[in-house]
C-alpha cells in the first residue's frame, strides 16, 4: 500500500465515544475562558493606566473631536476638532449634550470625542444662572398682549373713521 500505515483505533461504543468528546470540550472551553479573562483583564489595565477621568459641567467649553476628510488635502493637514461648544448637560457619567451656538441644533456625545477648551476666548452666549421670576414689568408674552390690544384698538378706530366718510 501507498502512504504511511494506518493508525490503530480503540474499539469504543458510541456512548464512550460520545462522554471522552463532551470531556475534551469542556477543557477546551474552560482554557479558552480563562485565556479570554487573562487578556481582558490585561487590557483593561491598559487603558486605566492611560484613560484620565475628566468630567465636565454644564458651560464649560469643550473641542468635539469630528475628522472630516476633504479631497485633495493631506489628512495630517486637517483639523479633527471642532468647536469651542458647550456643554448643556450631563446625561450620565459618559454622555453629554453640547451646542455650538444658541441657535444651533444640540448634539449628543460622548465623553471620548471631547476635550477640554484651553482657547483665550471661551464662549459667552450660554447662561448657566436661573433667569429672574417674571413679574408684569419683564413679562414678554404680557408686552406682546398689550401690543395686540393696542394694534386692535387702532383699527377700530380706523374703520370707525372709514365708516363716518362714508356715511357723508
Amino acid at each position: 500500500m501507498l502512504g504511511r500505515p494506518l493508525e490503530e483505533t480503540e474499539e469504543r461504543s458510541l456512548p464512550e465515544f460520545v462522554e471522552d468528546l463532551r470531556k475534551r470540550m469542556d477543557r477546551i472551553h474552560r482554557f479558552a475562558r480563562e485565556k479570554l479573562k487573562i487578556h481582558s483583564d490585561k487590557m483593561k489595565q491598559r487603558l486605566d493606566t492611560t484613560s484620565t477621568e475628566t468630567a465636565f459641567k454644564p458651560g464649560d467649553a469643550v473641542w468635539l473631536y469630528a475628522p472630516k476628510r476633504t479631497k485633495g488635502k493631506s489628512p495630517k493637514l486637517q483639523s479633527n476638532w471642532e468647536g469651542p461648544y458647550t456643554i448643556i448637560k450631563k446625561i450620565n457619567d459618559l454622555v453629554y449634550r453640547i451646542q455650538l451656538s444658541p441657535r444651533s441644533k444640540p448634539k449628543v456625545v460622548h465623553l471620548e470625542r471631547l476635550a477640554k477648551y484651553t482657547g483665550h476666548n471661551p464662549p459667552d452666549w450660554f447662561v448657566v444662572e436661573d433667569p429672574p421670576p417674571r413679574t408684569e414689568d419683564n413679562n414678554p408674552t404680557k408686552k406682546k398682549q398689550k401690543k395686540k390690544k393696542k394694534k386692535k384698538k387702532k383699527k377700530k378706530k380706523k374703520t370707525k373713521k372709514k365708516k363716518k366718510k362714508k356715511k357723508n
